[in-house]
């Protein structure tokens, strides 16, 4: 099999560049669903002209590629071993290319092998089969959907649904509780895998599987076709909405799963996916190495078309039948949001003068940090004067050449991590402004309160999107940390992100999360007895 590497490292690049049709198809329905004037329906169309950047320059389409995982189907006899060497020879290429970003971190010492490679990364699962040809499905799934992945034990108790019980109903409250804790932080509108039963180990490898099945199939077991339907008509009722900003559009996709399971135990596995679904997959010719087939139709070979007339109506009209007093709300909030030009250094007079829900243009130098670089400054000097200066919560994707260091993906990464530090910094060093996603907790508000900060919500997964705001790389600092976690300092020109957490005491996140608790409650009551 001569071109079975090869093959691979195809697999690769367009997994992590090009999102594949029904993903896409998807989003665009979302996006019609959605209404455009608001802060979600903002964000969806940022994601769209992501996705399409990320296709044109084959970049990443989110600069977190997480664990690339790899389930392969193989013939009866066929070389497995070396098969594996051959998979880790195309990671190793695709992250010297910048199509993968170097994510394999040392749990002890926190050192970045700096290839994709060590123990336990790449995840490779190889199965036989009885067919002549060869079978690789690759998804890469960020660390920021990732932690939002979460596992029950029924019976439980759960916030704002009560008793959920070894039963049909039991699982569908697992299933909204699961939406409702991951909020905004795994970049919604998101997918859902559920697997059902099983250990906990295998549990969670049937979540994950149902992540690679097709968005347009139907579930072979009625009573989970059922609920599957059920989760998507429902939780988008939660008021979550894309980003967490609040909407119409919480969730996309819910594939459910089951197996047999221990008389004692009853487990139920989510694995939550953000948009930027990115799962591809090939059939491969077991006698050449030669790719035969994609599995999932390819972005490139997607008329958007597709999409029919009929349901880009359908969407218009349940966007309009949703049109609640408090979607007015909310349209006009983001319809009368002031666009705000901020030169840095900030004074702390211009961060006072902001308000959630303000769209904020930075120009200047920013600097990354992510959470070795937090850790880090809680007991050290920075390496640079960071009075009235912007911090990103960001692990970009760097290629370095003759004429130096270049950015090829710069999304946001989900500050949350950084709530044990965040607020500290912010006053030790006089930092004025944080960008993340998905928001921050209660002691960094007090403390932009307190210090006169602002938190600026970026769009999770944007990552072409953000990077093209980047106009030189102006050094770098701590580069033992990894690249994803040394602090980057960037010259950026339209940098736009929008205020979700004031010097007032204001967060959008805080308001979003209660409503969302709220309208959970409406699902406490029995449905599928």
């Amino acid at each position: 099999m001569k071109s079975f590497e090869q093959s691979v490292y195809e697999l690769i690049v367009e997994t992590s560049t090009n999102l594949p049709g029904d993903v896409r198809i998807a989003v665009q329905r979302g996006k019609a669903a959605e209404n455009e004037a608001t802060r979600a329906g903002l964000a969806l169309s940022t994601i769209v002209t992501n996705i399409e950047m990320a296709e044109d320059q084959v970049s990443p389409i989110c600069q977190d590629t997480g664990m690339p995982t790899f389930i392969v189907h193989t013939p009866v006899g066929a070389n497995q071993i070396q098969m594996k060497r051959e998979i880790h020879s195309a990671i190793v290429k695709a992250t010297q290319e910048g199509k993968l970003r170097p994510n394999s971190v040392d749990s002890l010492t926190g050192k970045n092998s700096g290839d994709n490679l060590g123990p336990g990364t790449p995840v490779v699962h190889f199965e036989q089969w009885e067919k002549d040809e060869i079978d690789v499905r690759l998804i890469l799934k960020g660390g920021g959907c990732e932690n939002k992945n979460i596992q029950y034990s029924l019976p439980t108790e759960l916030e704002g649904l009560g008793k959920a019980g070894r039963d049909l109903d039991g699982i569908r409250k697992c299933i909204l509780h699961a939406i409702y804790q991951a909020q905004g932080q795994g970049c919604s509108a998101g997918f859902l895998g559920v697997g059902i039963g099983g250990d906990r180990t295998t549990g969670y490898e049937l979540a994950k599987q149902q992540l690679f099945r097709h968005l347009e199939d139907t579930n072979p077991i009625p009573e989970l076709a059922e609920l599957e339907a059920y989760i998507i008509d429902n939780a988008n009722k939660l008021g979550i909405g894309t980003m967490g900003f609040g909407g119409e559009v919480t969730l996309l996709g819910c594939k459910i799963g089951v197996m047999n399971r221990l008389p004692a135990s009853f487990f139920v596995s989510v694995a939550y996916n953000c948009w930027a679904f990115r799962r591809q997959g090939v059939l491969i010719d077991s006698a050449t190495g030669e790719i035969r087939s994609w599995i999932y139709p390819r972005g490139s070979e997607v008329n958007m078309s597709a999409l029919s007339s009929a349901q880009k109506q359908q969407g218009a009209e349940s966007a309009a039948a949703g049109v609640t007093t408090e979607q007015t709300a909310e349209q006009t909030a983001a319809s009368s949001s002031r666009e705000v030009v901020l030169q840095t250094p900030i004074s702390e007079e211009q961060i006072r003068n902001l308000r959630v829900g303000d769209v904020v243009v930075i120009k200047g130098e920013m600097h990354t940090g992510r959470d070795a670089l937090h850790k880090y400054l809680m007991d050290h000097d920075a390496p640079i004067d960071l009075n009235g200066a912007v911090i990103y919560h960001c692990g970009p994707v760097m290629l370095k050449d003759e004429e130096g260091w270049h950015v090829k993906a710069a999304g946001p990464t989900t500050s949350i991590r950084e709530e044990p530090y965040q607020g500290d910094i912010l006053k030790k060093f006089g930092i004025r402004a944080v960008i993340g996603k998905g928001g921050m907790g209660p002691k960094t508000l007090a403390a932009l309160q307190e210090h006169g900060g602002v938190y600026l919500n970026a769009i999770g997964g944007a990552a072409q999107y953000y990077a093209e705001c980047i106009k030189k790389v102006n050094g770098v600092d701590f580069m033992e940390f990894g690249v994803p976690e040394a602090m980057w300092h960037l010259e950026v020109d339209g940098f736009a992100a929008i205020v979700t957490m004031d010097s007032h005491g204001n967060s959008l996140h805080a308001e979003v999360e209660k409503d969302s608790l709220e309208k959970l409650s409406q699902f406490k009551d029995p449905v599928f007895k």
